[in-house]
């Protein structure tokens, strides 16, 4: 779609300001500011971008545009159902996920998009209930699910199931399945600064990862080849095809301003909803990328992007400085840097791993050394 934003009017823009009202963010009782883009819709969006984990602009794109569309749904609105050609996705589904995962029954997340699993959690619940099997969120489900409480106490019940999944894991990397997703590539080069492009930059940097986890016998695959690129949908999908344990998104960042420097990693997480495996794989990717390279700490923060939602693992984005920094620009283009940045990314994969007592400092673990 084309982005709206600040000065826009019509029907597309009364729309959104409708949806932004629905949800609490706008007020929209006033007749003349009905299809006008003004102040008051832009700091809206923002603040809706903001609490949902989108790149904060202001604008109405595709992803915000959906995600918008989304979050209008309330449970009981529409009867939910896995329709392979045209996924239902919304905070309706968010909310049956949430209330499932609640009971004790099994999903990797509540991401709001009504897949295959959450069917197969739907139906399991309905079987237990003496409900028909059908994987179908209709009345009498519906009914069922507010009539019941939790059935697992303690804790959040998905946190409980990841760290449990992850200390069975054992700590030894020989046999993890690990995807590495260089960002871009093909005609899609990425930020591009003085004949340096990002695409290649992760390129280079995911084959040294790559080297690295397989030397430790961790089966490794990379979601594109030198010379082509696909989307995060596809990105995502044959992550969730090979069975991945857990995906690094390797990007390089840009700005305007040549004053942004620095190193962020992100994980799925918006609101109460998010990846807390994904989350704790982000800071130990952060601050040993930080520790051993001493680039500026721009944090972790919690995303939706398709990549992190829709994998079914643990899944990471790491943008690894700033080509239009001045002072990034050069080491990202030292081969013996990226040598210390894929050195890092594999300590935090491995610290991932390690039970607590045997969890070093951050910046003090050498690789292979602990690895067997």
């Amino acid at each position: 779609m084309q982005p709206l934003r600040r000065g826009d009017t019509g029907s597309a823009v009364a729309e959104v300001r409708r949806m932004l009202a629905s949800i609490g963010l706008l007020d929209n009782t006033d007749p003349y500011t009905a299809d006008q883009f003004d102040e008051n819709t832009e700091l809206a969006v923002r603040h809706f971008q903001q609490r949902r984990g989108i790149s904060v602009n202001g604008w109405v794109a595709d992803e915000t545009y959906a995600t918008l569309t989304g979050a209008h749904w309330r449970l009981g609105d529409r009867v939910l159902a896995h329709e392979a050609a045209a996924l239902l996705v919304g905070d309706d589904v968010a909310a049956l996920q949430t209330q499932v995962l609640e009971l004790g029954y099994h999903l990797t997340r509540a991401d709001g998009v009504f897949g295959v699993h959450t069917a197969a959690a739907l139906r399991s619940f309905q079987r237990d209930y003496g409900l028909v099997p059908d994987g179908i969120c209709g009345p009498a489900t519906l009914l069922a699910l507010r009539q019941l409480g939790r059935r697992v106490m303690g804790g959040r019940p998905q946190l409980l199931r990841d760290l449990v999944a992850v200390a069975d894991a054992g700590p030894s990397l020989l046999g993890k399945r690990i995807v590495l997703d260089p960002g871009h590539g093909g005609d899609d080069a990425g930020i591009v600064v003085d004949d340096v492009r990002e695409a290649d930059v992760v390129w280079d940097l995911a084959n040294r990862l790559e080297g690295r986890l397989s030397a430790l016998g961790v089966r490794t695959w990379l979601t594109r080849g030198p010379q082509n690129s696909v989307t995060a949908e596809q990105r995502a999908d044959f992550a969730n095809d090979v069975g991945a344990d857990l995906v690094l998104s390797l990007h390089v960042d840009g700005f305007s301003s040549p004053r942004a420097n620095g190193v962020a990693a992100y994980f799925y997480g918006a609101g109460e909803s998010g990846s807390t495996i994904g989350e704790r794989l982000a800071d130990l990717v952060q601050r040993e990328v930080v520790a051993r390279t001493g680039m500026h700490d721009n944090h972790i923060h919690g995303k939706t992007w398709a990549m992190l939602r829709l994998t079914r693992m643990p899944a990471v984005r790491v943008e690894i400085g700033y080509l239009t920094s001045a002072e990034d620009r050069p080491k990202l283009c030292n081969p013996a840097f990226r040598d210390t940045i894929a050195e890092g990314l594999l300590v935090a994969v491995q610290r991932l791993y390690l039970p607590t007592a045997d969890d070093p400092p951050t910046g003090a673990m050498r690789m292979p050394a602990v690895a067997s």
